[in-house]
Order: structure tokens, then sequence, then C-alpha cells
């Protein structure tokens, strides 16, 4: 059994309504059945007393083939005065009847020959032959604007061979009755159906359409924080269901960014309280250790201290690359690009680090000769970049012992190449590590419209930084 809240959903729905419609459309046949006869009832009103006996064409052809069967046999003087007393009955109405060897005997005009004005007639011959008995026939099917001709033979029979008699009854008494098409008024009630039905369909769908493009509208549009605006709900229909869906849509999606907001929050300040909580600890550490190597120690102690010393300083340098991860992810670290020489940067930072790079036994090759390249970018962080980049190599492609900085055209542009012959970055162990100094210079890159490219293999690294002027990350 059918539930009422099933009963009220579906009238509701915009099914019922567009079958409502569909209804109310199939209905239109039989409503113009209903509203023929109405119409032509409403026609005949107002019609003369004395125009009603002419109104029933077919009744009128029945009673003159009846009188013409009557007249089989007949003297012409007999149908001469039957003819006359029609005549009398039928006064509006002109008669004549033509013999059997095709002469017309009697003609008697109508009462009120005003009534004719509007018909064409012809002159009746006083005799008939073939040719204008077949003239007659042909036309007489065709009474508009001619009169109405009601022909019948004598004895109502061809091959009686008594000749034919006929009534002619002018337009204007049967004009109300016999019409081609539709009447003016029946044409102008169809009309208002069909546009009615129209114009209902169209702001039927018209309405779903605008309801549908403020739904669209409200999704394609975001606020501040990337969540779409609530709607208000309009009828209980599929529509508003699709609206009602949404706004729950929007209002979890809203929550959800909220917690996620407080948990990255909270994340970020546990990592800015844990780097400056460990920095202290480390450099005590540290200090000890600096005041345990000036000790008597083994061969063996020196190395394990050597050891602990380049993992605290490892520590120490992913600590503050997590600190800067953090400030930077979060926004609160503010930049401040001016148009400086790369190639003076990429000078001084390569001539830092190489003493560590001779040091560790690298091939060195470095080619940043030509023309100043200026970029515009935060000197001290995109420093920190190439740190990042070479402190990588230091650490992570000690397999390759090899090192290269330079400058490149590459398609029409200058840009800046540092490569390695390490494992690659997806070695596993040999790149363990790695993932958060790239991470900082992603963001510091895209904070000044810079854009980079790394190819790497197992024979090596190639990374290309180049300029961006509309600041289109392009990161492999």
């Amino acid at each position: 059994m059918r539930q009422p809240g099933s009963l009220r959903k579906l009238h509701a729905s915009l099914l019922s309504r567009y079958l409502l419609i569909i209804i109310t459309a199939l209905l239109f046949i039989p409503a113009v059945l209903v509203i023929i006869p109405l119409t032509l009832n409403t026609m005949q009103e107002g019609v003369p007393k004395e125009y009603e006996k002419y109104q029933d064409i077919k009744e009128l052809e029945k009673i003159w083939h009846k009188e013409a069967e009557g007249l089989l046999g007949s003297s012409p003087e007999r149908i001469n005065n039957r003819l006359r007393s029609l005549s009398s009955a039928y006064s509006l109405a002109a008669m004549f009847w033509v013999d059997g060897e095709g002469r017309t005997r009697l003609t008697l005009e109508s009462a009120d020959l005003q009534l004719w004005q509007q018909n064409e007639r012809r002159p009746i011959p006083p005799v008939w032959n073939a040719a204008q008995a077949i003239s007659f026939m042909k036309k007489s099917m065709a009474y508009n604007p001619k009169p109405m001709n009601i022909v019948a033979f004598v004895g109502d029979r061809a091959e009686a061979g008594e000749g034919f008699m006929v009534m002619q009854i002018p337009d204007a008494l049967i004009e109300r009755h016999y019409f081609d098409g539709m009447s003016l008024r029946f044409t102008l009630v169809m009309f208002v159906l069909f546009t009615g039905f129209m114009v209902v369909s169209l702001l039927f769908f018209i309405q779903i359409r605008k309801r549908l493009l403020r739904l669209e509208t409200a999704m394609a549009f975001t606020g501040k924080d990337g969540v779409p605006q609530l709607i208000d709900p309009g009828k209980s229909d599929e529509i508003g269901r699709l609206e009602t869906a949404f706004n729950t849509m929007v209002t979890e999606l809203a929550a959800s960014r909220a917690r996620e907001a407080e948990e990255e929050g909270l994340r970020k300040r546990l990592v800015s309280d844990l780097s400056h909580d460990l920095r202290t600890p480390l450099t005590v550490i540290r200090s000890h250790l600096h005041i345990l190597g000036k000790e008597q120690l083994s061969g063996r102690g020196r190395e394990s201290l050597k050891l602990m010393d380049e993992r605290i300083e490892n520590l120490g340098v992913l600590i503050e690359n997590l600190l800067s991860y953090n400030l930077l992810s979060s926004g609160r670290m503010t930049l401040k690009p001016e148009r400086k020489d790369i190639l003076r940067l990429l000078r001084e930072s390569a001539a830092a680090w190489y003493p560590l790079w001779e040091k560790e036994g690298f091939r060195i090759e470095i080619d940043l000769e030509g023309e100043p390249l200026h970029w515009y970018v935060d000197e001290s962080w995109f420093r920190r970049i190439l740190d990042n980049l070479f402190q990588n190599i230091v650490r992570h492609a000690r397999s390759g012992l090899y090192v290269g900085v330079a400058v490149e055209d590459r398609e029409g542009e200058r840009v800046i190449v540092i490569r390695d012959h390490g494992q690659g970055l997806g070695s596993g162990s040999e790149s363990k590590g790695a993932g958060l100094g790239l991470s900082i210079v992603d963001l510091l890159l895209k904070r000044m419209e810079l854009g980079w490219k790394v190819d790497s293999t197992k024979q090596g690294t190639t990374i290309v930084i180049l300029s961006l002027p509309h600041g289109n990350l392009n990161k492999i």
C-alpha cells in the first residue's frame, strides 16, 4: 500500500505536473468535439423564422426527390401546377423544370430577389443539349458564391426520360450552415486553446531552466574559503530536493574545511614549537661533543664521535628545513623580490660550497660566464634554494662524485642547470630525507614566480630553474 508521504511526493513532483500538461493537451480533441456543436448552435441563433426551412439541405433533397418521384408519368400541366405549389411553400427559392425533349417548360423566380444579389446565376436556356446539362450538373456541385442547386429527375429515375426539375437556393439562406473549413469563432477557440497549451508548457520549462541555472551558478562560484554558497530551496519537487542535498553537501564541506584548517593550525603550531624546543638540546649536545673531542679517545671512539656530530648536524638541518617549510606553507613568511643578477648569486654560492665539494672528492664543473642574468628574486631565500640543492647533492649523490653548475640557452631562454651523477631521486635509501628540502625549493620557487624541471634517472639528476613571468609552475 502506498504511504501518504509517497503520494505527497508524487503530487509535488515535476513528473505529475508534466503529466497534467500532457493530459490537458490530449483532452483538446474531445473538447473540440464538444465546442463544434455549441459553435454551430450559436451561429444559428438569430436566423429569421422564414429561413429555418432552408437550413437542412439534406431534408430539402429528400423532399425534392420525393416530389420528383411522385410526378412520374404526369402531364406538363400537372408538373407546372405542382411546382407552383412548391414555389408557394418555398418562396425564397427559384425553381424550373425541363421536359424529356430538353425544353425548359416552367421557370419560377424567388419572391425576394435581394437574396440573389451575391449569387452568380447563368441564364436558363430554353432548350438544353448534352453539353449544357453536363455543365449545369458540374457547377451545381459548387454553390459558393453560386446558388445551391438541388436536381432530381422526374420520376426520380434517369431512365424514365421525362426530364429533370431543379430547386435553386440562394447562398444567403445557407451560408450559416455550410462553411469551408472552420468558422472564425471556431478557429479563434482553437487558437486560444493551443496558445494556452504552448504558454503553459513554455512557462513550465522556463521555470525549471531558471532553477537549474541558479543551482549551476551556486556550484560554479565559491566563497573565500573555496566552498559554494548556500541557496534558498524552492518547491519540494525533484529540483527542490536536489537543492536541499546541495545545501547539505555545502554545509558538510564547510565543516570539513573548518576541521582541516583547525588541524592544520595545530600541526603547524606543533611543528613550530618542536623545532624551537629541539634546537636548544641539540646545541648543548654538539657543544659537549666538541668538548669530548678534545679528550684522549681511541680511533674507533673518534669515528663514533664524528658520526654522531654528522648526524646531529643533519638533524639540525632537518629541523631548520621543517621550520622553514612550516612558515612558508602557512603564508607567514614574507618574500621581497628584487631585480638581482642570478649569475653573481650562483658564483658566490658555488664558491662557498667549493671547499666542501673538494673535501668530499667531487669532480666540479662550473660554467657561469656570459652576460648578467637578471630575475626578480628574494636574495636570501634564493641562496637558501641553492643551498638546499647543493646540500642534497653532497648527501645523496656521493656515489657519482660529480657536481655541475651552468647557465644554458634552451628554446631562446637562459636557464640555470644543476647536475649530479648520483643514483637518482628514486633510488631508495640514498634519497631518503631529500623530500623536505626539495619541498622547500618548490614553495620558494613558486612564490618567486620561477619554475623548475627535474629529470632524474639512475645515471644522475638534472635540475633546470627557469623564469616564468606568469607564475606557471612546471615541475616534472
